[in-house]
């Protein structure tokens, strides 16, 4: 019986397929930022657009559920994938063979697309590029004067192709790439286009990080500071020797403030910082697949991202990691803190407890002096009852002497009294136990 999953799993290896491209070709890339997750009302809208799309042209979309989408539209070729946090849209098409390579980009299939729904783009659009996809007898001397840029990347990629780009964004708004190719096996053309395309795309979506970083930065700053005067104003209370209770809360109510401002940084930023790590080993992923071969005098696609992407991923990790250690910072200083807080409510408490033992042992002495009082006054009441007992026996005509009696009945019945007492205090005692 198989896994209700298995299915599916297995199929997910196959769920982006490369396009099969045979130069000359034509392709335009977009990558459209929804913001959301997958399954995310925003990544709905990456389904709606494509419907739209799809309906322009009276071809049927696919499910909500699609994530990958392929159609051959005549005039025109477009694979559609959505992302976690982005759809792309890859639209191709063939180039005249006798076409110049700096007039390429001047027949894009980007005019295939109906004006109105790339209007419906603005403001989300992440990447937009153009990749001419040419043969190898393609006018090379020519390659400068299609990019706005005079400092070109460009290597000999999978043994059988150049890539050249200066990786900026042109005058039309779209980053531009040529690829010749040499002597490109069967396939290799598709295999090339997708991974040069998804180092553009990864690379943008991977900076996002880096605003992040710098706001976040500016906000440790702060962050730091505050947690600096309060260290100095715990040293500061620490020697003072009439330092309250109040004073350690006031802290400890500062420090907790601290924790809860850099926890809400975390939960702001902590997802994008991971997704641009994940994205740029995305992207070192794929510049290793290109297999690049120098070609003199100019700097390859690596060296390129080693010297102008890597450092702001490496802002964006040192950030993250500053971020981690500051909340450790205020972590120790809030247990410290609470440590102190702690031990003064304990040497209060102990001082309570001595004070309440004072007051028992108070209380025991003036039990004590009472218990002596008692017994005088019960003494006193039983030794006069005695005494009418024995006027009233001499009366009826006994030969008694009642001040004899009295005086020699005193220690008796005090003595009893206290002994009566000792007895109800034993069995109390033991009642309690």
């Amino acid at each position: 019986m198989n896994h209700p999953l298995r299915v599916p799993l297995a199929a997910e290896l196959h769920s982006r397929p490369f396009m099969r491209l045979d130069g000359p070709e034509a392709i335009t890339h977009l990558a459209v930022c929804h913001g959301g997750r997958t399954g995310s009302p925003q990544a709905h809208g990456q389904h709606r657009l494509l419907g739209e799309l799809c309906g322009h042209f009276g071809v049927a979309a696919p499910g909500p559920g699609s994530n990958h989408f392929y159609h051959d539209f005549g005039s025109f070729r477009l694979k559609w994938e959505c992302h976690t946090e982005f759809a792309t849209y890859t639209v191709s098409a063939p180039l005249a063979p006798q076409l110049a390579v700096h007039d390429a980009f001047a027949h894009m299939p980007l005019s295939y697309l109906p004006a109105s729904w790339l209007g419906s783009l603005e403001g989300s659009l992440m990447a937009a590029a153009h990749v001419a996809l040419v043969k190898g007898e393609a006018d090379a001397a020519r390659l400068p004067a299609v990019f706005e840029r005079s400092q070109l990347a460009g290597s000999s990629v999978m043994q059988g192709a150049e890539l050249w780009t200066d990786f900026a964004i042109q005058a039309d708004g779209f980053s531009r790439f040529v690829i010749r190719d040499l002597g490109m096996r069967h396939l290799q053309g598709g295999r090339l286009v997708q991974r040069v395309l998804e180092i553009e795309t990864y690379r943008m979506m991977a900076l996002l990080g880096l605003p992040a970083a710098r706001s976040v930065a500016t906000e440790l700053d702060a962050i730091e500071a505050q947690l600096a005067l309060l260290a100095s104003a715990m040293v500061a209370t620490d020697m003072a020797p009439d330092t309250g209770a109040q004073d350690e809360q006031r802290l400890l109510a500062q420090i907790t403030r601290l924790a809860a401002r850099l926890e809400k940084l975390v939960l702001d930023n902590g997802y994008r910082f991971s997704a641009s790590t994940a994205y740029f080993g995305i992207v070192k992923a794929r510049i290793e697949e290109l297999r690049e071969t120098r070609i003199e005098g100019s700097p390859t696609v690596e060296e390129f991202m080693e010297r102008r992407l890597a450092p702001a991923m490496q802002t964006c990790g040192a950030v993250s990691a500053r971020q981690e250690a500051l909340g450790r910072r205020i972590a120790d200083s809030n247990d410290l803190l609470r440590t102190r807080v702690g031990i003064v409510q304990e040497l209060q408490n102990r001082r309570i407890l001595e004070s309440m033992n004072a007051r028992a042992a108070q209380q025991l002495r003036l039990q004590l002096a009472v218990e002596g009082l008692s017994v005088a006054a019960i003494s006193y009441y039983l030794v006069g009852l005695l005494g009418y007992a024995g006027k009233a026996a001499k009366a009826a005509g006994l030969p008694l002497n009642p001040d004899l009696m009295l005086g020699i009945l005193v220690p008796v019945v005090a003595a009893g009294v206290w002994l009566a007492q000792r007895r109800v205090h034993h069995r109390i005692g033991r009642r309690g136990h």
